[in-house]
């Protein structure tokens, strides 16, 4: 039986490579094991931004809600506190796109933890 030589899926493996490394600067979208070191860096790098972007935003939107909180008189630990004592159980994200858009819904948010508390 003859032997089976790996030339047509050694050449799809580098070509799906050279794919992904398209637009690189210089050799690293050229030759394959430049392009291969830059490919495996690059994708380690999105993996951990695909993480970061999680607590990238929740940072975001606490910071809104803290500043919006302070306007209406409380501070971000209090008013949390405030509106889980008054049983609201909303999310940070919408309570950021409240702080941002409709400030009077969150003043009324603020006045019920404030009630809650006291």
């Amino acid at each position: 039986m003859a032997r089976v030589k790996g030339a047509m899926m050694t050449r799809k493996r580098r070509n799906k490579i050279l794919k992904l490394a398209k637009g690189y600067y210089g050799s690293k979208s050229k030759l394959f094991k430049t392009a291969n070191q830059a490919v495996m860096k690059s994708l380690k790098y999105a993996y951990v931004g695909r993480k970061l972007k999680k607590r990238d935003f929740r940072k975001l939107w606490i910071t809104r809600i803290s500043a919006q909180a302070k306007v209406n008189g409380m501070n971000y630990s209090r008013f949390m506190y405030g509106l889980k004592k008054a049983g609201v159980t909303m999310n940070r994200k919408m309570l950021a796109e409240l702080a941002v858009s409709d400030k009077a819904a969150f003043a009324a948010l603020c006045d019920q933890a404030k009630a809650a508390i006291a």
